[in-house]
């Protein structure tokens, strides 16, 4: 099999493909938010219908909004961008999804029990209504949540743009008014205001239907690019042929522990038991455990997570990482990797697929390539619009109804819809400047890396709740004060606030290194929080005693 690359013969052209699928895309988008209004109009009570879908949804719908929203474009792009510059040792990354579906089985299913017992929404319903309802702990929770939130959305709305201006490469700009526009300008406007679309007229039954048929996309496109890569390489005997005789023997070992190494063993497998629990206890994750119409769904969501996501991660993108390696001589370009042809190596998917599926499939094959491209897009969708619909749902529930308590539900939930409006410009905005103050993209991009950090800040509460019942409100509020503080050292916050030459700064720098920023915050929130409920007056015994009861749905 030939390199299609290193030969300089270019990619097929798409012709008028990329243009139908999207437009079949988004129009299914789009129906189906429709469809979600017509039933959501005959709903009794409107918010819990436009936030949670009635409480009513099936093991797969609830399967594969969980996966289609815990995985977006970083998934598919950059994981085997990972494995083309640094090897195998990203592999050890799959590692998070059976830690991730174990939480989807323990946590989620008390979660949901609770939720429902007691007509939760959000996080800090659950959180204040167990600790005591006072602005500090509500608001606490409620930024937790959104410092997790808002760099997802922006992220995703920037990559949609990058892969519009992949999947329309032919066209350099386009004018409208006199104003020059760019595909991924373009891009980024469609993707913004499709998802906002849908998602202002369906709530969380819009968002998940459509995450459905955007997790079978996007699974489908991982296996597929899987296939692809082992095609170009003569099947599996000439896969592994190929990658251990051409690749250095260090792409296929795992840095020790400790080692500078960014997928070194002990960042690797922290991130894993830490950072994966962060993506489960998010807002928008947690919302949807609520939604599950009973135990058993969740249950049935779990194994089908720990299943099904695995073989398409190890048999799909990971593997498309190596053999994208052998396939794409890499070059360097003022000190960093690239692609052959000078392109990033989170592209690597994206060539494999250009190059070897028309060849694959024949006629066909370009149907295809536009069809994968489009579920790339759907990666970004699928996680912007489940964030923003939970920032909507953070803003009404813990900050706008708090402050007027006789609102009525149909008034918080178009106080809701007006959030998403304000949030998606707001993203956008911030992708458009981006492309001028090239620093500030790349400082979100690092705000992105945090965030799990952040959100693994509600862990130690969330297990307290859920399991302990031990701590006080005002170990709680501290606990979770000290997490947050603690992530705020590590970069690049740290060294905004405080300073890049600052020894304390320093330290956390070295310690990113070696291990996940959300383990060291948990450290330190737990201390605090055992230390400060041990010396502070305990819940009343009799509320926990309640509260245990609903938790195994007693009465």
């Amino acid at each position: 099999m030939f390199d299609l690359l290193a030969t300089g013969k270019s990619p097929p052209s798409l012709g008028a493909w990329p243009y139908i699928v999207l437009a079949l895309y988004l129009a299914g988008l789009l129906g189906l938010g429709a469809l979600s209004l017509l039933k959501s109009r005959r709903a009794a009570h409107a918010e819990t219908d436009y936030y949670l879908a009635g409480r009513g949804q099936g093991v797969i719908v609830t399967s594969l909004t969980i996966m289609a929203t815990y995985f977006s474009s970083f998934a598919i792009l950059t994981f085997p961008g990972w494995m083309y510059e640094g090897g195998i040792a990203p592999m050890l990354y799959a590692l998070n999804l059976p830690v991730a579906a174990a939480a989807i089985y323990l946590l989620g299913n008390r979660i949901r029990r609770i939720g429902c017992k007691r007509g939760y929404i959000t996080p800090a319903d659950m959180v204040t209504d167990y600790y005591g309802d006072s602005p500090a702990i509500r608001g606490l929770v409620a930024l937790t949540g959104a410092l997790y939130v808002i760099p997802y959305v922006v992220m995703q709305i920037k990559g949609g743009g990058l892969l519009a201006d992949g999947l329309f490469r032919e066209i350099e700009h386009m004018s409208l008014f006199g104003w020059r526009i760019t595909m991924e300008d373009a891009g980024v406007a469609a993707l913004s205001l499709v998802t906002m679309i849908y998602v202002i007229i369906g709530g969380m039954r819009s968002v998940a239907w459509t995450d459905v048929m955007q997790g079978i996309i996007l699974l489908s496109a991982m296996v597929l690019s899987g296939v692809a890569v082992m095609y170009a390489l003569e099947g599996p005997s000439g896969y592994f042929s190929r990658v251990s005789s051409e690749l250095d023997g260090a792409l296929l070992t795992v840095p020790d522990p400790g080692d500078a190494n960014p997928h070194n063993t002990w960042k690797l497998l922290t991130f894993c038991a830490f950072a994966s629990l962060a993506s489960i206890i998010q807002p928008a994750q947690w919302m949807r455990f609520y939604a599950a119409r009973d135990s058993s769904t969740l249950r049935r969501s779990a194994i089908a997570f720990s299943t099904i996501l695995p073989v398409c991660f190890i048999f799909g993108v990971f593997l498309v990482g190596l053999g994208g390696r052998v396939l794409y001589e890499p070059q360097i370009i003022e000190g960093t990797i690239h692609l052959t042809d000078g392109s990033k190596v989170d592209q690597v998917l994206i060539h494999v697929i250009q190059d070897y599926f028309p060849e694959m499939f024949g006629a066909i094959g370009i149907v295809l390539v536009a069809l994968i491209l489009v579920a790339v897009m759907a990666a970004s969708m699928s996680t912007a619009d489940s964030n923003l619909h939970a920032l909507s749902a953070m803003a009404t529930r813990d900050l706008y109804h708090p402050l007027k308590k006789n609102s009525s539900e149909r008034e918080r939930t178009w106080i809701g819809r007006l959030v998403i409006v304000l949030a998606t410009v707001a993203a956008a905005a911030i992708t458009f400047l981006g492309r001028d103050q090239k620093g500030l993209l790349d400082t979100i991009t690092a705000f992105f890396f945090l965030a799990m950090a952040f959100s693994a800040q509600l862990l130690p509460i969330t297990i307290d709740i859920l399991f302990i019942r031990r701590g006080s409100r005002a170990g709680a509020v501290a606990g979770l004060i000290a997490g947050l503080l603690t992530v705020c050292l590590f970069p690049p916050l740290g060294s905004l606030l405080f300073g890049g030459d600052n020894a304390v700064v320093e330290g956390a720098s070295h310690l990113k290194a070696l291990f996940d920023v959300g383990m060291c915050g948990i450290i330190v929130n737990v201390l605090v929080f055992a230390a400060v409920s041990k010396f502070s007056p305990p819940l009343d015994k009799t509320h926990r005693e309640a509260f245990a009861r609903d938790l195994r749905g007693g009465s």
